[in-house]
């Protein structure tokens, strides 16, 4: 089969347009916003925020779980999926792959804002505990966004050597020094496949170890509904569940803004679609055994945070987490007439939500409810806290905007879907090369 017109994917690198430029200002405007917002926060301490005794957790710790979660969209679907040689998954991959590097950085940087001072971070390191979870989490999160980076990186190179060849200037000194001397030769193709199978296979423990530990950073205190074996698997499918959710909001921005309906085509939402039907089961299996076995055990500790969750002040957030997370997409999902694409992005939005509001209900109704008698109070982020947020959203999608604008969004060289039994290992890429 014909490799496609790649123009289509590489134009969008060498032009930048009025629009790109009207969104990159409104977005920096939102990010110098919450710097100013930060800097706030440094001078008055936490005490800017809602957050108190008991509550010490709120919105920042839900929006590194968030984040953290969303990661898994791309080292382990695209490694999944190209281990499995779903050759589906060609154009998706590395828009998969680039989610899961930049939003690593947000959930470390979310665990920042909630110390207060950030200088606090090094004591992690400079005094470590190495019975705290949280030590666990730094040392699996640094390996996950070594492995991530090497595993982004690593299909690029060819990409960047047909950008090196098309452009000049600034581009193409800075695509040179990228490329480490690409010339797409046998031997060159022979150790970058071999290397990217070695990262696709050890990519994948290395992400679920990631998201376990996060929920051990729970799992391992006795707050009430926290303490639970569960948590790892549960903590485990959320991730990967809102990972493809944000997969395909990113495929649908990207496949209108760019023109790439060549590329991103039905078939992909109705396969994605599928996944996203199995993993909304999955979340929805997980979510009632937790809260049957805490609603059976009649624990008075327990059912308080479950009875405030169901019933109590909690409700509202807990019904709507249901809706968005199984109701919406369960229904959308489940009938193939309505798996589209405008479909799986209604689901996937909604997912999205709900996946976000699941992290905050984890957090803070268990800490409005500690099992010490200790003062408590009615918490609810303060505008510092949803301002630092909205920067997080801003600064993740101008960096992802800037990214489309330095490097192919859909991995030219994978384009080929000629069978490998019909062509030799090494005129492959060589013709793929060529044709670039």
């Amino acid at each position: 089969m014909a490799q496609p017109e790649i123009e289509p994917i590489i134009s969008p690198i060498l032009s930048v347009g009025p629009s790109f430029r009207r969104w990159a200002m409104a977005l920096g405007a939102v990010v110098a916003w919450a710097a100013m917002v930060w800097v706030w926060q440094l001078y008055y301490g936490l005490g800017a925020t809602n957050l108190g005794r008991p509550i010490y957790w709120g919105l920042y710790i839900t929006n590194f779980v968030f984040f953290i979660g969303v990661s898994h969209a791309g080292t382990l679907i695209s490694a999944i999926l190209r281990i499995v040689h779903a050759e589906w998954r060609r154009p998706i991959t590395r828009m998969a792959e680039v989610i899961t590097v930049l939003v690593l950085f947000f959930g470390v940087g979310n665990v920042i804002l909630d110390l207060g001072r950030p200088d606090r971070a090094l004591s992690v390191i400079l005094h470590p505990h190495f019975r705290s979870p949280l030590l666990w989490d730094i040392c699996s999160i640094s390996v996950y966004l070594a492995c991530s980076t090497i595993y982004l990186y690593l299909p690029l190179i060819p990409d960047i050597a047909v950008l090196r060849d098309r452009t000049s200037g600034w581009r193409h000194t800075f695509y040179h020094r990228l490329a480490i001397g690409w010339i797409g030769s046998p031997a060159q193709w022979h150790r970058l496949e071999r290397a990217i199978g070695i990262m696709a296979i050890g990519v994948i423990p290395v992400a679920i170890s990631v998201h376990t530990v996060v929920s051990w950073v729970f799992g391992m205190t006795i707050q009430p509904m926290w303490h639970s074996s569960i948590f790892g698997p549960y903590f485990v499918v959320g991730a990967i569940f809102s990972g493809i959710a944000a997969i395909i909001t990113a495929m649908v921005i990207v496949r209108k803004v760019y023109g790439l309906e060549a590329y991103l085509k039905p078939v992909h939402f109705n396969n994605l679609g599928i996944l996203l039907l199995v993993m909304t089961c999955l979340w929805f299996y997980f979510t009632f055994a937790e809260h049957l076995t805490a609603w059976y055990a009649q624990e008075p500790r327990e059912l308080s945070v479950f009875d405030a969750k169901l019933y109590g002040r909690f409700a509202p957030l807990f019904w709507t987490m249901i809706a968005c997370c199984f109701v919406i997409p369960f229904t959308i999902l489940a009938n193939p007439r309505t798996r589209t694409i405008t479909g799986t992005l209604v689901a996937s939005i909604a997912i999205n939500i709900g996946m976000w509001i699941e992290r905050f209900t984890i957090v803070v109704p268990s800490l409005s409810n500690p099992r010490a008698p200790v003062h408590t109070f009615i918490y609810w982020p303060s505008w510092v806290e949803w301002s630092l947020m909205a920067g997080c959203f801003a600064a993740f999608t101008l960096l992802y905007m800037g990214f489309t604008k330095l490097f192919p969004i859909i991995s030219i060289w994978e384009l080929d879907e000629e069978p490998a039994a019909e062509a030799a290992p090494a005129a492959r890429p060589a013709a793929t090369l060529a044709e670039a």
